[in-house]
């Protein structure tokens, strides 16, 4: 494989601006990939383009897109194609998360969960496909999953549910987008606290319930998490853009998988 083997090719990032999104667009920067990242509109998504032109000048854009609005998707594919005249990847990684005990559950706030998770993985999902079927040359769509799928945790039930109906919806997609040669597959992170500069979205809502929970300050969560996998390690944005790579360089035959990326848990096999 070429040190450049995403040389002209274009992706399209959902929930861009963020840890797991800095190191996935990182990386496909570069391997040679132009990046339409695409986030909620605002001066973040500015700046965290700003920061991609830091690494390879003049390859990416920001372009607004709000995964819950079917009218918000089509306007950020049209503005990729008429940017960069094509979209050969989509990295679906826009999610959010809540802590409570269902005894408790607040249903608007679950239900806020569904239309991020559930609703725009439907609303992403059908757009990609309906663009890289007219465009014709196949294509690849990873989905942001997570061990939360095979191993959910207490307190964590509106996150783990609406995200394993995210893992369903791309399991699907990869048996409906096939005889187009287009692969749909999912990478499983576990905790990614932070890449460079940016901090995890997901973690700065739910961070302060996990370390409360458990009776232990940041950097003792932190631990925690590295503790709990079998290679002790601190999984980072990087280490889940490798996985990302690895689907999109088509390194083998496969669509409809998962790699998990969290240095071994037993909780979470099969694997």
């Amino acid at each position: 494989m070429s040190n450049q083997p995403l040389k002209d090719k274009v992706a399209l990032i959902t929930g861009a601006a963020g840890a797991i999104g800095y190191g996935i667009c990182e990386v496909l920067l570069e391997n040679g990939c132009t990046i339409a990242a695409t986030d909620l509109p605002g001066d973040r998504l500015d700046q965290f383009v700003k920061d991609l032109d830091a690494i390879v000048p003049g390859k990416s854009a920001a372009i607004p897109l709000d995964v819950t609005d079917p009218e918000s998707t089509k306007a950020a594919f049209d503005a990729a194609f008429d940017k960069f005249g094509k979209v050969d990847i989509v990295v679906h990684n826009a999610g959010i998360a809540h802590v409570s005990k269902i005894i408790d559950m607040d249903i608007q706030k679950f239900q806020q969960l569904e239309k991020v998770n559930v609703d725009g993985t439907l609303i992403v999902l059908a757009e990609a496909g309906r663009r890289l079927i007219a465009q014709g040359t196949g294509g690849d769509i990873v989905i942001m999953s997570t061990k939360n799928v095979p191993s959910p945790s207490a307190g964590f039930g509106a996150y783990s549910c609406t995200k394993a109906a995210c893992h369903q919806l791309g399991r699907i997609a990869s048996l409906e987008f096939a005889e187009h040669d287009i692969r749909v597959n999912m990478v499983a992170p576990d905790a990614v606290f932070s890449e460079g500069k940016y901090r995890s979205g997901l973690w700065d809502l739910v961070g302060t319930d996990r370390m409360k929970a458990r009776g232990i300050n940041e950097e003792e969560l932190h631990e925690y998490y590295r503790n709990r996998n079998l290679l002790k390690a601190a999984v980072t944005g990087r280490h889940v853009a490798n996985a990302v790579l690895y689907f999109v360089t088509r390194q083998s035959p496969t669509t409809g998988a998962t790699i998990p990326v969290d240095g071994g848990l037993p909780d979470a096999t099969p694997r």
